[in-house]
């Protein structure tokens, strides 16, 4: 008569029956656990219809193999298996998506379409909409550097400067050649109080560009370059008492009249005597600055590339947020925002200028 069929799960049973009884007589188990075991056999033998008393169903159920060895081999099976998922992951990680991607042709024109209404959003001064149109382009071409510098532009002119720094070391590790990157680093660092960043920034993109350098590269390097030297100077007299004439130090509007005159045209009037508001209305019909306004107006470009000069960003964004009128008699004792006040007023020496040898815009 053949021998009932048993299922996978009664050889199971079985083979627990057998570890729970070996474990009795191999000194796992002592004496004292006898009865609880011998219940617990019977009980798995009830449930699942075997004879744990059946030595020849015991060993057609573990084989030359018992419970413990088996479990044994599958305990360092398991601790191999994660030890080399774990070497993978570390050692031998992919790399990221932005290292692996390759887009293809019909990608790379999609995503300079998307640069173009970038760049038209920032010329109407969408920034969200310019980071969004950038930020889709570098999702088709992670590794081009120009989408990263010009959402750092974008960033810098939201007064997002973190993200404008970190797209703009993204841009310069992918491409140190691409010299815009470089000047916009300097611009998001100088904006975050890293003047001496800001002038290694500039000093990196001078460096790139070759033969001395642009202009307007030079000029941002010379602006991060007299802020640390500011700096130190206030580092140094630290132990003196600060200045509380000076508009820097005690917050009051500054000398307009002064600006006035430094580039070529009359004094404004100011209410009161003691760092009162200026007399804009009086200043504006000044004929300089009118001209410097109509130069503003009729040329978007000098705006911008003003705009550029990080001195200057950093001067508009502090006013803009709520941070008192600039100090902009201090300003001007930077010869290059000077030069680049007289510039915009066509060249005008005056009083305060230079005989019309001015040296161009900034950036």
């Amino acid at each position: 008569m053949a021998a009932p069929t048993t299922t996978t799960k009664q050889r199971l049973a079985l083979a627990i029956c057998d570890f729970l009884t070996t474990s009795l007589t191999d000194g796992t188990l002592s004496a004292e656990d006898k009865d609880s075991i011998d219940v617990a056999v019977n009980c798995i033998g009830e449930s699942f219809k075997v004879d744990p008393s059946d030595s020849s169903a015991i060993s057609s159920a573990v084989g030359t193999q018992n419970l413990l060895q088996i479990y044994g081999v599958y305990e360092k099976l398991k601790s191999t298996t994660s030890s080399a998922k774990s070497s993978t992951s570390t050692s031998n990680a992919p790399p990221t998506t932005e290292e692996t991607k390759v887009p293809t042709a019909e990608e790379k024109s999609q995503a300079e379409d998307l640069k173009s209404q970038g760049n038209r959003s920032m010329a109407s001064k969408d920034y969200a909409g310019a980071i969004s149109f950038y930020t889709q382009a570098l999702a088709l071409h992670p590794t081009n550097a120009v989408y990263l510098s010009n959402r750092a532009a974008a960033h810098s002119a939201a007064r997002d400067h973190a993200s404008a720094r970190a797209d703009a070391e993204a841009a310069v590790k992918l491409d140190p050649k691409y010299t815009k990157a470089w000047s916009r680093l300097g611009l998001a660092r100088f904006a975050l109080g890293d003047a001496k960043g800001s002038m290694e920034a500039y000093k990196q993109g001078i460096e790139h560009e070759g033969s001395g350098g642009s202009e307007a590269m030079r000029k941002g390097f010379e602006t991060a370059k007299r802020r640390v030297e500011e700096l130190e100077s206030e580092a140094a007299a630290g132990a003196s008492s600060p200045d509380v004439s000076s508009p820097r130090g005690g917050g009051g509007a500054p000398d307009l009249g002064g600006l006035a005159s430094l580039l070529g045209g009359g004094g404004g009037n100011r209410e009161g005597g003691g760092g009162g508001m200026p007399d804009l209305s009086s200043i504006m019909n000044n004929p300089m600055f009118a001209s410097m306004a109509q130069n503003l107006m009729s040329n978007p470009d000098m705006m911008q590339n003003l705009m550029s000069n990080p001195r200057l960003r950093e001067m508009a964004d502090r006013f803009s947020s709520g941070g008192g009128m600039p100090d902009l008699g201090a300003l001007m004792n930077d010869p290059n925002i000077a030069d680049m006040a007289r510039n915009m007023m066509g060249g005008g020496g005056g009083a305060g200028g230079n005989g019309g040898a001015g040296r161009g815009a900034g950036q």
